[in-house]
């Protein structure tokens, strides 16, 4: 039992609530919990004595009882230098915010996990009863680690290159390829690189065949370089050189990631090329990166408040047992359209 001193006071135990309310521990334990068969009457007055008690139940006592934690891990394999920023403010942390409010609905708390190089044995021993990946790696070792631990799983993207995957939130990927290609296309550009990086996630997967499929139709050049997440902007614009070099005349390039996107810009402008004049830029995430860059990139809305919401609801569904859905289609993607993609800009 936990001593009281001057400055802590002794904590009220249900042995408290029982000999106040004159009841048994068992039956203090069912009118607090909703339990068992109990007259409602009884139930009131042990509630009641236990509030003016100021009796709060042991969080410890509750998860030996339950065997839940109510709690769940947001963790991604991305490297900061693409999933935030330098406002902090990137793809993770925004889907972290939504997550986070709508886990809180349903009486769940959300820590967010590094990726595991950063982590230590943090994976191996968090007290969690599931877990959201955010655009998984192929053979994903997060992933791997928490079906050991038979921890319930919803990645935001499909595991790719398995014909296994956790229950997903689709996120669109090909058809928001086909919305950026369509869009530089329809301004009139005939020669478009593509920057995709170099990990083996599905969006990557799927934007890179969206590409081959667009050019391949409509008898375009076709040059994809695949750049290194973790070095984020410089990678971008090294990644930028490549495609210089296998096509000097590129008047357009789709960068899906946003650092890529950005590092491209500072590598064109350095060599004199103007964005939009000479080279159209797009990217995928509408955050604050593509928003700030100069020119303000166009960019794609993928209503993430409604991802993380979904995949928040698909993992709670699997926690309560209901199993039956295991991928729901993310909602339609959206162009916005900015001033790196607009000629006469």
């Amino acid at each position: 039992m936990t001593q009281s001193t001057p400055d802590r006071p002794r904590r009220i135990t249900i042995h408290d609530v029982a000999r106040a309310a004159g009841v048994s521990l068992t039956t203090v334990s069912h009118a607090l919990n909703d339990r068992g068969v109990l007259d409602p009457a009884t139930r009131a007055r042990v509630k009641r004595v236990a509030a003016e008690l100021g009796y709060r139940p042991s969080v410890r006592a509750q998860r030996l009882q339950s065997g839940r934690a109510n709690c769940i891990a947001l963790l991604s394999s991305m490297p900061f230098a693409v999933a935030g920023g330098t406002s902090r403010l990137g793809f993770m942390m925004e889907v972290a915010a939504i997550a986070a409010e709508a886990a809180m609905g349903r009486g769940l708390g959300v820590v967010l996990v590094p990726p595991l190089e950063g982590a230590g044995g943090l994976l191996d021993t968090l007290d969690i009863d599931g877990a959201i990946v955010i655009e998984p790696i192929a053979g994903d070792p997060h992933i791997a680690r928490l079906r050991e631990r038979g921890v319930s799983i919803v990645s935001i993207g499909r595991e790719p290159l398995t014909d296994t995957p956790v229950p997903c939130v689709d996120l669109q990927s090909y058809e928001t390829a086909r919305l950026l290609l369509a869009h530089l296309h329809g301004h009139g550009r005939r020669r478009i690189g593509l920057m995709i990086g170099a990990a083996p996630r599905q969006s990557y997967v799927e934007t890179e065949r969206a590409y081959r499929e667009f050019t391949q139709a409509l008898g375009l050049p076709c040059h994809v370089v695949k750049a290194a997440e973790e070095h984020g902007e410089a990678a971008g614009a090294e990644a930028c050189a490549q495609l210089l070099a296998k096509m000097p005349g590129m008047d357009a390039l789709c960068a899906p990631v946003d650092a890529f996107a950005v590092g491209a810009m500072a590598h064109l402008q350095a060599l004199g090329k103007r964005v939009p004049a000479d080279v159209l830029v797009v990217t995928r995430y509408d955050g604050i990166r593509a928003r700030s860059a100069q020119p303000p990139l166009t960019a794609v809305n993928l209503h993430l408040e409604r991802v993380a919401s979904l995949a928040v609801e698909l993992l709670f569904a699997h926690l309560s047992g209901e199993r039956g859905r295991t991928v729901i289609t993310g909602p339609k993607p959206e162009l916005v359209v900015r001033a790196s993609s607009i000629p006469g800009a």
